[in-house]
């Protein structure tokens, strides 16, 4: 078996065995997802460190393991790792233990919490791996009916179940919409597979008209950027991860709302090259949407979850522009941002239901002096805060940088808006939760905030933080695994725009009419 295919396994055998176990055994329930979770995150970190680069043949993947399933449909249980998704499986399987971790504020029907966290899990890490369309699809389903069980059952405030109801409105139909793009491309390919490298070898020698691409990229783009909060379509993010319990905001904001990310850069971009061509304009545009009309609503949050919400929805603006970019630089900057915003969100997340926890109440204006009593839960969320403003050192600003410079190659009239927006917008609201939750004088009249009480509780946040800092001081680790795996996608969008030229080029021109010297009809 692929060591993916165990690092798939252990969540699911977690999931099984906390079925077995009586309601009332709290420790055996959370020690078996601890467990679990654990060993699936140190197969991903044995998987990443032996990742030697794109393999010869089987389309670059390392790690392959095929089962056949459905014959006559050819839709087979296929699985794989290149330089794009290598870290993705990592950062993901980090952030799946530290959501566990944290999770022991959970208190009522604990069994039914971790069992359905850990299907999400499992359901996050099989769509990162699969290179198969139908799992591709399947794992992301899996992934995301326990988020609306989870927020609807064990969510907080008065607004979870309107937070339910509409992130389950949206996240279906955005479900919906890229589900239809993927069934018009396997209509439309005439390959009658669902396995990405041969669709992609198929294309490649017999691309679609550009009329059939132009339309199916736009479903993907819409139906995955529904998924990924792309403006205007972004309204549910902030107020789902707000009444969202701790770990299912860490998991979701953190690692599966990138999968509509990774499907464009998986599945759209290489097979639909003159489709992204015509959308990248459309997309560049609505990026900015995300960065400056997301971040102005960040600076007017009196609620820290809400503010986290918003400015996760303005990063996801800098990975959308590295993909309208079209470039080497620009798309392997966006997979940067991908994962540095997964650990950056779990992070944020993680500390604001700590807060939460004590205070039952994260209004910024009911804080004060924080790192006078929790110096170390105060000192995260100072360098969580900075590294969501771009301050050098973190893998954020690694990951923005590099998106900028792609971007400078042929959107330069973006990057000036999109700097403004991440340099001044972002640097105001992280500067303004500092100074209102941080410094100052200690709230009069409140419960008092106490810090983690051993080292053990301490082991998510530290490894999050580390993370950070790790791919900040040494972002070669994942930029050189992603750009060499990249460099396919950029040649097949390249031959995409070239074939486009040559048609235009040998297009028929039009009888002009000589009393106008318009053209014809």
């Amino acid at each position: 078996m692929s060591i993916l295919s165990f690092i798939l396994i252990l969540p699911l055998l977690g999931a099984a065995l906390v079925a077995l176990q009586p309601g009332k055994s709290r420790l055996s329930i959370r020690a078996i997802a601890l467990i679990t979770t654990f060993l699936s995150m140190m197969l991903a970190i044995f998987a990443f460190v032996g990742f030697q680069g794109a393999a010869q043949g089987l389309g670059g993947f390392r790690y392959v393991q095929k089962i056949n399933w459905v014959e006559s449909l050819d839709i087979n249980y296929l699985v794989g790792a290149d330089g794009i998704n290598i870290g993705l499986i990592l950062m993901a399987s980090i952030v799946s233990f530290a959501a566990v971790c944290v999770s022991h504020s959970i208190e009522n029907r604990i069994k039914e919490f971790h069992f359905l966290m850990l299907i999400m899990i499992a359901g996050i890490l099989g769509a990162f791996m699969s290179i198969d369309l139908f799992f591709f699809y399947f794992f992301h389903e899996l992934a995301l009916v326990p988020t609306f069980i989870m927020i609807g059952v064990w969510g907080r405030g008065e607004q979870r179940q309107y937070a339910t109801f509409k992130m389950t409105l949206y996240l279906t139909l955005g479900a919906l919409v890229a589900l239809a793009g993927l069934v018009l491309l396997y209509v439309e390919s005439g390959a009658r597979t669902f396995d990405l490298i041969a669709l992609s070898q198929q294309l490649g020698a017999n691309p679609l008209r550009p009329e059939s691409q132009q339309l199916i990229f736009g479903f993907l783009l819409f139906g995955f950027g529904i998924l990924v909060s792309l403006w205007p379509f972004h309204s549910w993010a902030p107020i789902g991860y707000g009444a969202a319990p701790t770990a299912t905001a860490m998991l979701h904001a953190g690692v599966l709302k990138k999968f509509g990310i990774y499907g464009l850069i998986r599945v759209a971009l290489p097979l639909l090259p003159q489709g992204a061509h015509d959308w990248a304009q459309v997309l560049a545009w609505l990026c900015l949407g995300n960065i400056l009309y997301c971040g102005w609503v960040a600076m007017r949050q009196k609620d820290l979850n809400q503010l986290i919400g918003h400015s996760s929805v303005a990063h996801m603006g800098f990975v959308f522009l590295g993909i309208a970019s079209l470039s080497l630089i620009g798309l392997s900057g966006a997979v940067l941002v991908m994962i540095a915003h997964g650990f950056l969100a779990a992070l944020c997340f993680a500390l604001s239901g700590y807060l939460w926890d004590q205070k039952k109440t994260l209004e910024m204006s009911r804080y004060g002096g924080l790192l006078q009593q929790i110096p170390f839960i105060g000192t995260l969320l100072v360098m969580a805060m900075m590294a969501g403003c771009g301050l050098p050192g973190f893998a954020n600003f690694a990951g923005e940088v590099t998106v900028l410079f792609g971007a400078w190659q042929t959107l330069p009239s973006f990057v000036i808006g999109t700097t403004w927006g991440a340099l001044i917008i972002g640097a105001i609201y992280a500067l303004r939760a500092i100074r209102r939750m941080l410094h100052g004088p200690v709230t009069e009249g409140t419960i008092p905030v106490i810090d983690t009480p051993h080292y053990w509780a301490k082991l998510p946040y530290l490894l999050l933080i580390g993370c950070l800092l790790l791919f900040g001081i040494f972002p070669s680790l994942l930029t050189e695994r992603i750009s060499q795996s990249m460099k396919p996608i950029i040649k097949a969008i390249e031959a995409g725009n070239q074939r486009e030229l040559i048609l235009l080029a040998n297009e028929p021109a039009k009888p002009m009419n000589r009393l106008s010297g318009a053209n014809q009809p």
